[in-house]
């Protein structure tokens, strides 16, 4: 359960469905409240490294384990072809993205889907330090079934 602003508490669900939990949402959960415990002590203005410091602070506090700064490396058809560094690993099967912008853009999102894909994560989380407040978009990988096309290694 996520409990919003006003105090309305919400279960994370599938948009779109009737009952579908999303996967990790327990940890996505997590996830999302050290955002916001971050931003409340922190506020706005502060570089992407130093809202991820004080996210491993929190996430390790909330029990999570999480890798900060975590190389992937990018495969296609079987090959090498490049490679990336994701901000958060935690519990080995959530992505998080942070920023720290005045607000989110497309090029952000098409970011973590591409994290996604490349890795065959299940899900990720986009999460940017905004100037107003905390912004949060959750993803699963936009390919179906299938090979993974990627993965960390």
């Amino acid at each position: 359960m996520m409990q919003d602003k006003d105090g309305t508490k919400r279960e994370l669900r599938a948009q779109g469905t009737t009952g579908s939990v999303l996967p990790y949402a327990d940890v996505t959960e997590k996830i999302i409240g050290c955002a916001y415990a971050v931003y409340n002590k922190m506020g706005f203005g502060f570089l992407e490294s130093v809202y991820e410091k004080c996210m491993v602070i929190e996430l390790r506090k909330a029990g999570l384990d999480v890798a900060a700064q975590q190389p992937v490396k990018v495969s296609y058809e079987g090959e090498l072809v490049g490679d990336f560094v994701a901000d958060l690993l935690v519990e080995g099967h959530v992505i998080v993205e942070l920023k720290s912008a005045f607000r989110l853009s497309p090029a952000h999102d098409a970011q973590l889907s591409n994290y996604l894909a490349a890795t065959a994560m299940p899900v990720g989380l986009l999460i940017n330090f905004g100037e107003s407040s905390v912004e949060v978009r959750r993803k699963t990988p936009r390919i179906a079934l299938g090979q993974p096309a990627g993965g960390i290694r």
